[in-house]
């Protein structure tokens, strides 16, 4: 007969996310937690991010990437807080069954009564955008980069062209150029960069980086190994412009083109899916699915890792409260909808009865735009604007609403009016 452990708070994932949310509801009484760790150690992309700008909203001060992870890595000790590594879990179920594999143990059935995952996002390949061109060695993504140099001490290449204006590409276009690296510029598809302000500044134009906006890689080209290739501009349809091609000849091309929630294991499942690739989630970070929460950037993509270890926090507490059985949800949800110039927002529905004190939604806009405000209204009544003088979409908005000034109803929704 097959041997069953039970468990009553099973984490999955052991990077920022997960160590946020089994600390915090270690902290709010559950005893019973395990974490499950795919890597070989705590603190997930953390431990490959050795560059600062951590921890300023957690610690008041920066803190390089493994400075940030070692905090929560100490503290999950401090509370022996139980964890396994090199462990991948295979499995989950609506009932809360979940099956990892583990060179040690084999194949283990677990029974928990709530899950929390954390899970992270990936980055997109070569072949998901559908880059033109031969597979070639030498034409990686931006984080394995990052992991070769930072973990590994592997020089990926001398002569560097990046694709995409993420913050990681950004970071890694300043890490390659003071590792000695030519680093001949960056292209974004998009007529707008996709990383922070502050990155541009300090990776690109500190070191005279060119940026080709509305530009891509239109073919990659060599033998063996990337040798070259030719980016062009394109049109507001993002269709190639005749006679603006450019050729660079690289050694290395490093994709920077955006992340993905990794949700495979909720796929399968059944559980309610958002345009962000994560779950659909209420004001506790539960899913579709009865007792399965979801926080950090598997729930959707975000621009700090404090940002993700506030959110993972309250996704702890709400988990502790669900095994108490005091999380005070009643049988109705006010759904939230995307209104006029919002891309998406996160939770995107909520139950009245169980906020505490008030509720924050995190929501990006579709475009670039100024001199705008945000309005929230449920069933079309305004509760609450706030005016904006610039927002672009590669920056998380917060808006925090006190449950005394929410009313109950059937739809909230967060639109952008222009201001005249």
């Amino acid at each position: 007969m097959e041997n069953i452990r039970k468990v009553d708070l099973v984490v999955i994932g052991g990077g920022s996310a997960g160590l946020a949310s089994a600390i915090a509801a270690k902290e709010n009484g559950i005893d019973d937690i395990l974490i499950i760790e795919k890597e070989g150690y705590l603190g997930g992309i953390l431990e490959q991010c050795i560059h600062n700008g951590f921890g300023l909203q957690t610690f008041k001060e920066q803190l390089a990437g493994p400075e940030y992870a070692e905090r929560f890595i100490q503290r999950a000790k401090e509370l022996n807080i139980p964890y396994i590594l090199d462990t991948f879990v295979t499995t989950i179920t609506p009932e809360k069954d979940v099956f990892y594999t583990n060179e040690k143990e084999g194949l283990v059935h677990l029974q928990a009564k709530a899950i929390i995952m954390a899970t992270g996002c990936v980055e997109r390949t070569a072949g998901q955008i559908q880059l033109e061109g031969k597979r070639l060695s030498g034409v990686l993504t931006a984080g394995l980069a990052q992991k070769y140099l930072n973990i590994e001490g592997y020089m990926v290449g001398k002569k560097v062209f990046i694709l995409g204006s993420g913050d990681i590409g950004l970071i890694m276009a300043r890490r390659m150029t003071l590792e000695g690296a030519k680093v001949l510029g960056v292209a974004e598809l998009m007529p707008y960069s996709n990383g922070l302000a502050r990155n541009i500044a300090q990776c690109l134009n500190d070191f005279d980086i060119p940026l080709y906006l509305s530009h891509t890689v239109k073919n990659v080209y060599g033998k063996d190994h990337v040798e070259k290739i030719t980016i062009a501009q394109v049109d507001e349809k993002f269709q190639y412009i005749p006679n603006t091609e450019m050729d660079f000849e690289v050694d290395t091309l490093i994709l920077s083109c955006g992340l993905i929630p990794y949700n495979i294991l909720l796929d399968d499942i059944g559980c309610k899916m958002s345009s962000t690739k994560g779950a659909i989630v209420d004001n506790n970070y539960m899913t579709s699915i009865d007792g399965i929460f979801e926080c950090g950037n598997s729930l959707h993509v975000h621009d700090l890792v404090d940002f993700v270890s506030a959110e993972s926090k309250e996704a702890g507490i709400a988990a502790s409260k669900y095994l108490k059985g005091i999380l005070n949800k009643s049988s109705e949800d006010t759904m939230v909808v995307n209104g006029n110039g919002i891309g998406y927002v996160v939770p995107q529905k909520y139950d009245y009865d169980s906020i505490d004190d008030s509720i924050t939604f995190k929501f990006r806009v579709r475009c670039p735009m100024k001199n705008i405000k945000f309005v929230v209204s449920v069933d079309d009544m305004e509760i609450k604007s706030i005016r904006k003088l610039a927002v672009v979409p590669s920056e998380m908005e917060m808006l925090t609403i006190k449950k005394d000034d929410l009313i109950k109803g059937s739809k909230l929704e967060i639109k952008v009016e222009e201001v005249k």
